[in-house]
């Protein structure tokens, strides 16, 4: 048996399959649905889970070598949530880009985590090391 502290056995099925330089979307409530992406929709309520709750939760087990975001979450959104992401992602390099571009990396994913975030922009887009 898996030691882990997921419970969600389709989350852990897709972190499962996540290798070496690939990437992993977590995405708020208001991300669309990418057809050919596995997606497992784990939103409860607004704000239940929220992004950083499941990075938090993935990262003692997910080895994120880097991390994009668009830029628009740094105009959309207060120093103070910007501070809770940055914290969130100490240690990782990350990348603000283009709405637009950040979307053109989605396909490329191994699946999609979307949660019940409403923080405007809050999306990730992690790969692995």
């Amino acid at each position: 048996m898996l030691n882990t502290r997921i419970l969600n056995p389709h989350l852990l099925s897709l972190l499962a399959r996540v290798r070496h330089t690939n990437a992993l979307v977590i995405a708020d409530r208001g991300f669309p649905f990418w057809p050919g992406i596995e997606t497992v929709d784990i939103s409860l309520q607004d704000d239940i889970p929220t992004v950083l709750q499941v990075l938090a939760a993935i990262r003692e087990d997910f080895h994120a070598a880097q991390a994009f975001m668009a830029q628009e979450f740094l105009k959309e959104n207060t120093p103070a949530t910007q501070a809770r992401f940055a914290k969130a992602l100490e240690n990782v390099p990350t990348t603000y880009e283009a709405h637009t571009s950040f979307k053109k990396r989605v396909p490329g994913a191994i699946g999609l985590i979307r949660t019940g975030d409403t923080i405007q922009y809050a999306n990730l887009i992690l790969i692995s090391g």
